[in-house]
């Protein structure tokens, strides 16, 4: 299957590695910077094939690529869109790098457009291949919680000055969001797949605590109300002493409670069901061992889309997932805006409605 991956950035690497891992043939690597392909490259040994090819236009790159099969989108988030458009209309099936987009608009003209032309959208929220994530979820769709109460997510991370400076569109409303956008929204996704996707309203605060040189918050927080009655709340931040500390999950039901806990929701640290059985005993203490906050979710998440592309399913994570991830944060964002909960399905509003809630994002002005 050829593949071409758009944006050589911080996470391309977990690219590179998931699509080596399942054999596709890279015909192309895109950036506007000739550097970052080469080094992105040098990386993984391939600097010196010369069957990749390599562009500065993503365009030209589908112009002259016509049997392409699948392209990855990891440019910053305010591209995600619109290059994702644009290969949509090339027949080209694709997979989004969070967010999907910025606005529920894009969002929705993503899944109209790809439905229209029968092109696979794939919205990478890989840990929802982590092996506690599975776990957990199979207990859920096999009615091990009973009825559910309530959940929770927390991001609890640390991203000082050094980390905006190494690109001029993070922290600004138009390319990048804050934390919920940028750190949060693989949790946000998390949190709303597991209580059942039936979210109506959405309270949320935001605040800039520790980084008024960027445009974006620092620090969310909301409770979301379910359409069954259960209740979720989320807290994300950048702002933990001195680093990383927890992305954890926690769903607590009739007959179930499990908190999945570690740095990126990879770790079983709560597992406790009515009926328990015999793998139980060994959910209890589960620990996937990860390189970094990534986990190592995208070469199941390549798989499976793969798989889809081959047999006409939909994706597992598929353009609703991304849109209901975002959905979630912008509907966080409008409310902190307004003072006043947000009713779902929302309609017309992007992370640039947000413009002067904070600070003038001075690091990048």
């Amino acid at each position: 299957m050829k593949y071409a991956l758009i944006g050589c950035g911080r996470i391309a690497t977990n690219h590179i590695k998931a699509v080596l891992n399942n054999g596709l043939e890279m015909v192309a690597v895109c950036d506007i910077l000739p550097e970052r392909m080469q080094q992105l490259l040098e990386k993984h040994d391939l600097a010196d094939d010369t069957s990749i090819q390599r562009y500065t236009d993503y365009r030209r790159l589908l112009a002259e690529h016509p049997d392409l099969e699948l392209a990855a989108i990891a440019t910053e988030s305010g591209l995600h869109a619109q290059i994702a458009l644009d290969c949509i209309d090339a027949g080209v099936n694709v997979i989004i790098e969070k967010p999907i987009a910025m606005s529920m608009a894009d969002a929705e003209e993503i899944i109209r457009r790809s439905e229209t032309r029968g092109v696979a959208v794939c919205a990478c929220h890989q840990n929802r291949f982590n092996v506690a994530v599975q776990k957990t979820r199979r207990a859920l769709e096999a009615g091990r919680f009973g009825t559910l109460s309530h959940g929770s997510i927390h991001v609890r991370w640390n991203r000082n000055r050094a980390y905006y400076e190494q690109a001029p569109w993070r922290g600004t409303w138009a390319q990048d969001g804050g934390c919920l956008m940028n750190q949060c929204i693989h949790g946000i996704d998390l949190l709303r797949w597991m209580m059942n996707d039936d979210a109506v309203e959405v309270y949320g605060v935001t605040r800039q605590r520790f980084h008024d040189y960027l445009e974006a918050e620092d620090l969310g927080m909301a409770l979301i109300r379910f359409a069954n009655g259960a209740v979720a709340t989320v807290e994300g931040t950048t702002n933990v002493f001195p680093q990383n500390l927890e992305e954890t999950l926690y769903l607590f039901g009739s007959t179930g409670t499990v908190k999945i806990g570690g740095k990126s929701t990879n770790n079983l640290d709560v597992w406790e069901f009515a009926d328990q059985t015999d793998e139980d005993a060994a959910n209890k203490g589960l620990k996937e061992q990860t390189s970094n906050v990534y986990g190592n979710g995208h070469t199941s998440l390549y798989a499976d889309m793969i798989d889809a592309i081959r047999t006409g399913r939909r994706p597992y994570v598929d353009a609703w997932a991304g849109r209901n991830a975002l959905e979630i944060v912008l509907a966080i964002y409008k409310s902190s805006k307004t003072g006043c909960p947000v009713k779902l399905p929302l309609k017309d509003f992007s992370s640039e409605d947000m413009k002067g809630m904070f600070g003038d994002g001075s690091l990048h002005s």
